[in-house]
Parts: C-alpha cells; sequence; structure tokens
C-alpha cells in the first residue's frame, strides 16, 4: 500500500485504479473502488465524493464509462417539479487499444526481425502498459523473445529521423552496414578502405517479410532503390531537397504501394515485367498471399492453373526457386532458363 495520499490526489487515484483493474468487460462499482482506495491508497473515501470525481472525469472528457445508465424521475428541490436524472452504475476505463488490437501489435514486434532481443522486450512492456493488470496476466508468456537477433542502438533514432526526413523532404546521409562473420556490422567501404557514406533521397518507410526498409533513390543512380533500416546507422539530414520520385523512370507514375510491394517480393530493385507460370492448385493460398489481388488465373484443371502477374524478375527467380517443386515458369523464356540453370547447379551441391 502506497502512504496516504491527501484528499487532492483523490480524482487521479480513482482514475489510476481504473486503469489498471477494469475494461469493457470488467467495470468496478463505487464500492470496489472504495476498497481499493484504502487498501492501495490509504485513503477512506464516502460514496458521495467517488461518484462526484467520476463524474467530473466524465465530464471532462476522461475514458472513463459507466456499463449502467438509470434514468429516473425525481423532484427538483427548488420547483418541487419533477426532472429525469440519470443514475450511473459500474464504471470502466475506456483504453485505446483493444486487447486484440494489442495482441496484434505485439505479435507485430515478435515476428520483426529487425528489432533486437532488448528492444523486443521493451517495446512489448510499454505495449502492454497500455491494457489493464488481466489483460498482462493472459499474455505473460509472449515476453520470451528469442535473443538472437542482432541489435543496432541507433534504429528508432534511425526510424525518427527518416520519418522527418520525408516528411520535409529532405536528402538524408548515411553508414550502410554489412554483417561479418563475427555477427557484428561493418560499414560498406569505397576501393581504398574508407567508410563509404550514401546520399540518399528518401520516399517511404515499410514493413515486409518482418523487416523495415526505406523505399528511395541512391543520389549517384536514377533507379528506386530499397535499404534496411535496421543497418542503417550515423544518419544525418541534409538541406538539400529530394528528387521527386516522379523524375525517376520507374517512379513517373507515383509510387502505388500495395503494387510495388507485390511486385518487389524480396525488395530487390530494378524494374518489373508480366510473369506466366504454372503452378498446382494447392498452391493457391500462398499465391494470393504473395501476389494479391492482381495475380490473374486461366487454364484451370483439376490439379494446375495458369497464372499471370507483373513482378521483378530478380524476385521472381528466387522466389521461383523457393517453390520449384510446385511451380514451373513459362516466360519470359529468359527467365524459365535461368530458373532451370538455377536448379542444375543446386542439384551438384548434392552430389556425391
Amino acid at each position: 500500500m502506497a502512504g496516504i495520499q491527501p484528499k487532492k490526489m483523490l480524482i487521479l487515484n480513482i482514475l489510476e485504479i481504473l486503469k489498471k483493474y477494469t475494461n469493457e468487460n470488467n467495470p468496478m462499482t463505487q464500492a470496489q473502488i472504495c476498497e481499493k482506495l484504502q487498501s492501495e491508497y490509504g485513503m477512506t473515501v464516502d460514496r458521495k465524493a467517488i461518484k462526484r470525481n467520476l463524474a467530473d472525469l466524465m465530464e471532462a472528457g476522461y475514458p472513463v464509462r459507466s456499463s449502467h445508465e438509470q434514468v429516473r424521475s425525481v423532484q427538483n428541490k427548488e420547483t418541487g417539479e419533477k426532472e429525469e436524472s440519470v443514475a450511473y452504475s459500474d464504471f470502466y476505463y475506456e483504453h485505446l487499444f483493444t486487447e486484440g488490437e494489442l495482441r496484434l501489435l505485439m505479435d507485430g514486434v515478435l515476428f520483426s526481425k529487425g528489432i533486437s532481443h532488448r528492444q523486443g522486450k521493451d517495446l512489448i512492456r510499454k505495449l502492454d502498459s497500455l491494457a489493464d493488470d488481466s489483460f498482462h496476466y493472459r499474455t505473460g508468456h509472449i515476453h520470451s523473445l528469442p535473443d538472437n537477433q542482432p541489435e543496432n542502438r541507433q534504429l528508432f533514432y534511425v526510424l525518427e529521423t527518416l520519418d522527418e526526413a520525408i516528411g520535409k523532404r529532405k536528402k538524408v546521409e548515411f553508414t550502410y552496414n554489412n554483417y561479418g562473420t563475427d555477427k557484428k556490422m561493418h560499414p560498406g567501404t569505397d576501393a581504398n578502405g574508407e567508410v563509404k557514406r550514401q546520399v540518399i533521397n528518401p520516399y517511404q518507410l515499410i514493413a515486409n517479410n518482418g523487416r523495415f526498409y526505406l523505399i528511395c533513390n541512391n543520389e549517384k543512380y536514377d533507379t528506386v532503390a530499397y535499404y534496411r533500416v535496421d543497418r542503417i546507422t550515423d544518419i544525418r539530414i541534409l538541406p538539400a531537397s529530394v528528387k521527386p520520385i516522379r523524375d525517376l523512370p520507374e517512379g513517373k507514375n507515383g509510387l502505388n504501394l500495395p503494387s510495388h510491394l507485390a511486385e518487389h517480393l524480396y525488395m530487390f530493385p530494378g524494374k518489373s515485367e508480366r510473369v506466366t507460370f504454372r503452378a498446382k492448385k494447392y498452391l493457391l493460398n500462398d499465391l494470393i498471399d504473395w501476389f494479391g489481388n492482381d495475380i490473374e488465373f486461366t487454364q484451370e484443371t483439376d490439379e494446375e492453373v495458369t497464372a499471370y502477374v507483373r513482378v521483378n524478375l530478380s524476385a521472381m527467380r528466387l522466389w521461383a526457386l523457393q517453390y520449384a517443386l510446385h511451380v514451373r515458369v513459362l516466360e519470359p523464356l529468359e527467365l524459365a532458363e535461368r530458373v532451370k540453370e538455377d536448379i542444375q547447379k543446386a542439384m551438384k551441391n548434392y552430389e556425391i
């Protein structure tokens, strides 16, 4: 129990009790609030004071709600006339996120490959604090994150800086890193062994395949590029304005993000082309997951279907290898030949 609280803290203590112990499905009566005030804050308060402070919180716009409202007729002491009055009971705090929404956000943290063990646990702890105590007891098991992701301590600062730069339409400069066999990040270097600084026109931050990516343009080229945000360090905003994405051949029609992601499965740079492939029908769920509603189907049989997609060819080459047992690329012929050669080379790795 905390030390005895001054009466002026009553309204804040009531609000804290409701935040901690209630939700829409678990309200508290005034009597229960009274008991919590006594046990946790050493405050002895009558029902009228609790009722008055609850009304003040609701009138002030705090998300304090009542599960039951009863309209009754009372006599006005001044006029003697009958008037309608609303009596409230069973109060709860309407949390910003529902429990389902919080679980979804927590799962997003759990399955994010760009967030380290320490950063992930800290984020989940903060999300957990947005719900009442009963939610914490039901989700305690998800705090056990696997400690197998490297940590970029600058990750959140990088995200904030990129957000600011995109909002202000300013270029950024940063160091882009690669991992070594020591499992640590090492900055990219130029031909002289000097750390290479990238000057970038940032356009959009996205989450894809469990990682954060920056869709952008490297100042040296006229193509759309992708950088893993968790491998960016030492970032700074430059005073120069960004090159508009419409100035790039790939971006002349702007950036349709859903279509763009469907065409760039693994965030490979390069233009997209129409690809035709034959697939087993039991793969339909996977096909929709990967390509969305833009995929077209024809020549359906009981076991197979022909599919048409617009996709980055480098990404499609890797995707076709991943699903080689279930898919056969038909067109472009050059892509089909490359996938065939890849499979033949892969077979040689297993020759004894």
